[in-house]
């Protein structure tokens, strides 16, 4: 709502909702795809779910081990939670050997161990390639963590040997390390990935405009020999050569398949640095090659995954979205159009009312945070008794705000 001239500036209520928009929906997003009330373990290993490791049960120097929604929610209350947000073929380890003689509380029923399970520093609460905990009380560096879709680790934006390119949130990142483990992905990067920014000097970009600029002289004058020999070619009447000669190139390339994109990028000759992480655009998947030989190449790297549309952590986003929304949209249109019919006056009254709940609501999960203590619906239940119990105190001291 826009003020008039010489009233105080506010915003409605609709305005202070949309802020916090986005946060809740990835919320709902990372925990709307999981199961908050059964343990997944009977599901075998879960394309992508929401997990989290017990430092309370399972710290670092012992055994890794991951546990689903649900069981952080059930089994391990109270506990040391490090929050590790998805991870893609995973199955619940809750209660199996690694916890010792502590028992699954939704399905006691499990293997020792899951042999199929990948495990990281993550699972000790570290991250990146500088192995250290997120938040880190010793990093004065305000930084964002970016998560590899391949290893799945999370590491810092100035750790990825490349500036992090704008709209990251749409695009998916590959680190370097993981690069360097299928090589095979630098020529697609040459051809289809975001190109890279690098940080360069004032006097090494002097350098490269000047390098630049005798380059450019230099294509110049082949472009113009090379356009006098096809003259003199096409004079002497055997333009055939040339065309030979064309044909002989395209034949001798190593390993050459028709219909095959890789080969093709490499027949091209366009390369890429390979330094630094790689940030890829939306789609990019889909312009993978998928001829039987490159699918072979996949999967003996180890990311035939890449080839699935649904693996991707925005898809499983999506899919939290939609069944957020099918469990509780209903009720939230009403709301705002409550509060789009009511007056200025009403509006402030309910501004002032929600900014206090906001804070002490953020005051208060802000405890759980410190401990490492997941929030349960218990709890949040809890925090708005409390509120009720406030709001009758003052209702029965007679502080109203003024309508």
């Amino acid at each position: 709502m826009a003020a008039n001239d010489g009233e105080e500036a506010t915003v409605s209520l609709v305005d202070v909702l949309e802020e916090d928009e986005e946060l809740e929906n990835e919320a709902s997003a990372v925990l709307g795809g999981s199961d908050s009330e059964k343990c997944s373990y009977p599901e075998g290993y879960v394309k992508r779910q929401a997990l989290y490791a017990c430092n309370t049960c399972t710290p670092k120097g012992g055994e890794p081990a991951g546990i689903c929604l649900a069981c952080s929610y059930k089994c391990h209350e109270g506990h040391e939670l490090f929050e590790l947000y998805t991870k893609r073929n995973f199955r619940c380890d809750c209660g199996n050997d690694k916890f010792g003689e502590m028992e699954c509380k939704l399905f006691p029923d499990k293997e020792k161990v899951n042999l199929g399970n990948k495990y990281s520093h993550n699972f000790f609460g570290l991250y990146c390639t500088c192995d250290r905990p997120y938040p880190d009380p010793e990093d004065e560096v305000a930084d964002e963590m970016i998560q590899c879709i391949i290893c799945e680790d999370w590491l810092h934006g100035r750790h990825l040997g490349c500036l992090v390119p704008e709209c990251v949130e749409l695009q998916e990142m590959i680190c370097e390390s993981c690069m360097n483990k299928s090589l095979f992905l630098w020529t697609y990067a040459a051809h289809i990935a975001v190109p890279p920014i690098l940080k360069v000097s004032k006097a090494a970009e002097e350098s490269k405009v000047e390098v630049e600029h005798d380059e450019e002289e230099n294509k110049c004058e082949k472009e113009v020999i090379k356009s006098l020999v096809e003259d003199k070619t096409e004079v002497n009447g055997t333009a055939g050569c040339k065309r030979k000669h064309q044909e002989l190139e395209a034949s001798s390339v190593e390993g050459s398949r028709p219909d095959c994109r890789l080969e093709e990028m490499k027949a091209s000759g366009k390369s890429r640095a390979q330094h630094g992480a790689v940030f890829w655009p939306a789609s990019w998947r889909t312009k993978l090659c998928s001829c039987s030989v490159c699918k072979d190449i996949f999967m003996n790297a180890g990311v035939a995954f890449l080839f699935d549309d649904t693996d991707t952590v925005l898809a499983y986003e999506n899919k939290g979205k939609t069944s957020e929304q099918a469990g509780g949209a209903e009720g939230r249109d009403p709301l705002m159009s409550a509060l789009n019919n009511l007056n200025r006056v009403q509006q402030l009254e309910i501004i002032h009312e929600y900014n206090d709940m906001k804070t002490e609501l953020k005051d208060y999960l802000q405890r759980f945070a410190a401990e490492g203590k997941v929030v349960t619906p218990e709890d949040i239940r809890h925090f708005f008794e409390q509120q009720q119990t406030r709001k009758r105190r003052r209702a029965n001291a007679g502080q109203y705000y003024c309508s």
